[in-house]
């Protein structure tokens, strides 16, 4: 089979995360600024492999001050951890359009093993001829597995800042020629 390599449609995709705040709402927030790429024996998918990187300095929840705690030491640290990084093991297909991607996912030098599900979209050509994939992405991972520790305390004892985060990751990839 060929190799088929895949560029991520960057205008045409989104990186977003949620947390709870306070036990009792939800915050968002997306990265504005990443970059990935898919190979695929010729046009399977299945056992493709993904490789993914996101500029941490890029984040964004619509609130200056709490991005800048977000891009300190006590979360990101993004002056010594510019990048985290994602690089699939395993994609396999679970049934019709469901896929489960494994891989190893690096924030601030710690790696470690994740699962997401994955929901193919479909491939169309666009009006320019450019063959595209879609994908969603979804997950969990614990932020303070990956030393994004800080936190507070509530008056009733409650976590300021939830240990789970949510991810969505919509994903667009362009064929290469």
């Amino acid at each position: 089979m060929n190799n088929t390599k895949w560029a991520l449609d960057a205008t045409h995709s989104e990186v977003q995360f949620k947390v709870k705040h306070l036990v009792i709402s939800t915050t968002s927030g997306t990265f504005k600024m990443f970059e990935g790429e898919l190979s695929t024996n010729g046009d399977d998918f299945e056992n493709g492999s993904v490789s993914f990187a996101i500029d941490t300095n890029s984040i964004d929840t619509n609130n200056e001050q709490r991005d800048g705690h977000l891009k300190s030491a006590d979360f990101f640290d993004t002056e010594n951890f510019p990048k985290m990084t994602f690089q699939s093991t395993s994609f396999t297909k679970k049934e019709g359009s469901d896929y489960i991607l494994k891989g190893d996912l690096t924030i601030k030098g710690i790696t470690k093993a994740i699962e997401l599900a994955v929901e193919f979209g479909g491939v169309v050509v666009d009006p320019w001829g450019q063959t595209k994939a879609g994908f969603e992405v979804s997950g969990k991972i614990n932020r303070t597995a990956y030393g994004l520790v800080w936190n507070a305390l509530t008056e009733a004892g409650g976590m300021v800042v939830s240990e789970d985060v949510r991810l969505n990751i919509n994903v667009e990839f362009t064929k290469q020629a």
